[in-house]
């Protein structure tokens, strides 16, 4: 009764559906590898370092860091911004440079090092912001401190911060104290671990200078960092939207400059560069009264900097980091005020990240990149109302669906392998029109010495009610004996706290015990009970119906 209820509502809403829907066929074969399985989703950013001390927040790193197998990396903005420490929404401090009567440098590394403690303590490893401009050194500081919030004009965050140093040198010492505080605090072969990186976004309001003086800036940061640590990793620029014309010519500025011009800071032919960075994010819309998704755009955003980095023979093979990768553009603006960000919440989220970072890796083999992370940049907002629709992944602590799906991606090892399945869409249709016929039923497929897993996503841009889809998952390759299989889900019903929410009617005070169950309904279920099997001439036949916006993954140990 269910399915025919949901043809008949689609119909009625003008959705066109099959007159019979057939069993989409995923075929997954575990002896064709087509590259490592390159932990590229263990990256995560925000806005407002000091959440990261507070007490949700030092409960979702912990989460964070427990999901995956290998160190993940953080990166958040302001660590350099003057001001008490105090958080709120797009705003962060340090107070790490300030200077005396006489104009004399004062450097405090208290609340900087609170922050790469809490990463460290969980065994996280910092990407470190470079940003932004202190008080004392900013050529335009008045006005400084912002008070934007949701509902603001979002050009109200660039102040006194964005602007470039009134005295170059004066900057570069303060990186270089910056380094050589962290390497006598945490050690050399710590810090050789980090990556150190600058500014963000550069070629909109981040940035007020030129693209000449963000370049000038990068001599002096660069050369700060390398004469305190020469091994360090260094990189830029995080531009963001690579396809726009001008984030495209800003990028190619900087690295004909790293590759060929002179440098500002040391007057030789070209710059330090050990990483190239950028962003990329979706579009959102509300169509028909729905939330319309546009992972195409992100998608041409992520290409369109990879032939940017392929086109530089001598940069090709480095290492990239998409510093921002999303679906949209503002963690802190709210669904109650911008209902485009209504995805936010529930499944649509998590089926749509599991969809990307597939296609991720499969643009990064296209272009012949070396993709390394492509940075989550959601987080979570202290005591903000439940569920109130900003991008992050915990709210008052309790999971969201999306973190689910780094959960599952902490499981996955070893090499990715062939996938293949009998519906339309592959990475570049994905890339070029979106997901705006039929669903975007596929794949992401690991093997490791003794394991393999299987993520399985039912995605659309549209986010309307939809039948089940009946998926019959094919794994070749396994070897004999008898296999344990493990199916996890992420839906409506399963590993999702939202859902759980809005069955106790939404509470905005939840009670101890609600807390409680909404904390358990926020990690990720088995859909079923593990089971052995014994695959029939190393072939296994798994059979699921996946509901629209669901997530599943099957885990194969033997």
């Amino acid at each position: 009764m269910r399915k025919i209820y949901l043809l008949l509502l689609l119909v009625s809403i003008g959705v066109s559906v099959p007159a019979f829907a057939q069993p989409v066929t995923i075929d997954v074969d575990l002896n064709k590898v087509k590259g490592p399985m390159k932990p590229i989703w263990a990256w995560f950013g925000y806005d407002e370092p000091n959440y990261t001390y507070m007490k949700d927040g030092k409960k979702l790193l912990t989460e964070i860091s427990q999901l995956s197998k290998v160190p993940v990396f953080v990166r958040a903005h302001s660590l350099l911004v003057t001001g008490d420490g105090v958080a709120a929404l797009k705003w962060g401090s340090t107070n790490a440079y300030t200077e005396d009567a006489n104009g004399n440098p004062v450097y405090d590394w208290t609340i900087v090092d609170k922050i790469f403690d809490t990463y460290i303590e969980r065994g996280m490893k910092p990407m470190a912001q470079i940003g932004f401009m202190p008080e004392a050194l900013s050529s335009k500081p008045v006005p400084y401190r912002h008070y934007w919030k949701p509902g603001d004009n979002y050009n109200d965050i660039y102040t006194g911060w964005a602007y470039p140093p009134k005295d170059y040198k004066k900057w570069a010492e303060l990186i270089y104290q910056w380094v050589k505080h962290s390497v006598a605090k945490y050690g050399q072969k710590e810090v050789e671990s980090w990556y150190w990186e600058l500014w963000n976004e550069p070629n909109i309001g981040y940035w007020k200078g030129t693209t000449e003086e963000y370049i000038k800036l990068y001599d002096y940061s660069a050369d700060a960092v390398k004469r305190a640590l020469p091994t360090a990793k260094m990189g830029g620029p995080e531009v963001t939207g690579p396809s726009w014309d001008k984030s495209a010519t800003f990028m190619r500025t900087f690295l004909d400059h790293v590759t060929k011009g002179k440098n500002y800071a040391t007057g030789k032919i070209g710059s330090p560069l050990d990483f190239i960075t950028y962003h990329a994010k979706g579009a959102p819309k509300i169509v028909d009264g729905h939330v319309q998704m546009n992972m195409g755009t992100q998608l041409r955003d992520i290409d369109k900097g990879f032939e940017i980095v392929a086109s530089y023979p001598t940069l090709k093979k480095l290492p990239i980091v998409i510093g921002e990768s999303d679906p949209e553009g503002c963690a802190a603006c709210s669904e109650d005020l911008h209902p485009q960000n209504a995805y936010r919440n529930g499944t649509m989220y998590s089926s749509y990240t599991a969809a990307s970072f597939a296609r991720k890796y499969e643009l990064a083999d296209a272009r012949g990149v070396n993709l390394l992370g492509a940075v989550t940049w959601a987080f979570e907002f202290e005591d903000q109302a439940w569920f109130r629709g900003f991008r992050d992944l915990a709210t008052n602590g309790v999971d969201k669906p999306v973190l689910n799906v780094f959960r599952m991606f902490g499981m996955m090892e070893g090499n990715r392998v062939e996938v293949k399945q009998n519906l339309a869409y592959d990475y570049k249709k994905v890339r070029d029109q979106s997901v705006r016929e039929a669903a975007d039923i596929n794949g992401l497929a690991s093997k490791s010495t003794n394991s393999a897993g299987v993520m399985v996503w039912n995605y659309h841009d549209d986010n309307v009610p939809a039948p089940d889809a009946a998926v019959e998952v094919l794994v070749k390759g396994l070897p004999a004996g008898r296999i344990l299989v493990s199916h996890y889900r992420i839906d409506q019903n399963n590993s999702n706290a939202y859902e759980a929410w809005k069955r106790m009617g939404s509470p905005k005070q939840p009670t101890a015990e609600q807390i409680s169950a909404l904390e358990k309904a926020g990690q990720l279920q088995l859909l079923t009970s593990p089971e052995w099997i014994s695959p029939v001439k190393g072939t296994a036949q798994i059979k699921m119906q996946l509901p629209r916006q669901g997530v599943s993954f099957l885990q194969f140990k033997w």
